[in-house]
């Protein structure tokens, strides 16, 4: 579904990735694991849009989308829950999922705000405060919610669970199942390693821009030699 390709990155004359690689096939989860500052969120930013890339290519169902606008990229069918949350602070949890909705890829059953509900039945409680008002957790849920919305085939998060109570993590590890039980494709970065493990298909370890390490959570926990030389564990 997504293939990304000797991917280099700039911002001015610092170089950011260095022939970023990695793959997320469809229906699976993938993951992007490694410490602060070795460009994992420039990869999501390359691949969104947001930041463009100088070389390499960026291949998202048989298309190339590198050089697109970040909008076109969405339209495409990737949604983003970026880290940091950045949801609308003075529109309500509604309409900041209303806000978003969108069917560019036509589903047969598309998101709605009743099953983002369903998913996350603490924030429909929270359905008419105002986004500045809602928890971390709550701010969390309401950001996978909104990206839903769009109708992604593929769900990038970017620091999925930073900085969540430990039953907010569990309740998005949750979610992320059941996704990934509906058949959709997710790329997501996070730091817990175990949770990553559970879920995940194919993980990929970054250091200093790019892949050095790829294989399944069965090789990435027997390797402890490998977790402490990149991730610190």
């Amino acid at each position: 579904m997504l293939t990304v390709s000797g991917l280099k990155t700039f911002y001015g004359n610092s170089q950011a990735l260095f022939g970023m690689t990695l793959e997320v096939r469809a229906g699976e989860v993938a993951t992007l694991m490694g410490r602060n500052g070795m460009g994992k969120t420039t990869t999501v930013h390359s691949i969104m849009g947001i930041i463009q890339s100088q070389e390499g290519d960026i291949q998202y169902e048989g298309q190339s989308i590198r050089g697109l606008s970040s909008y076109a990229v969405a339209r495409r069918g990737i949604g983003l829950v970026p880290e940091g949350r950045q949801i609308f602070p003075n529109l309500t949890a509604h309409e900041n999922l209303v806000a978003t909705a969108a069917n560019w890829g036509n589903q047969k059953t598309p998101w709605t705000a009743d099953r983002i509900y369903d998913l996350f039945p603490g924030l429909a409680a929270r359905r008419s405060s105002m986004g500045n008002l809602l928890s971390g957790g709550e701010q969390q849920m309401l950001a996978v919610g909104r990206a839903l919305m769009t109708n992604p085939n593929l769900l990038i998060l970017d620091e999925a669970t930073e900085g969540l109570a430990p039953l907010i993590r569990n309740e998005i590890w949750k979610s992320l199942e059941a996704l990934k039980g509906e058949g959709l494709s997710i790329l997501v970065i996070d730091k817990n390693v175990k949770d990553l493990a559970r879920i995940g298909d194919r993980h990929h370890i970054v250091e200093k821009g790019r892949v050095v390490w790829t294989g399944n959570s069965q090789e990435l926990l027997a390797d402890e030699e490998l977790m402490h030389r990149y991730l610190g564990v």
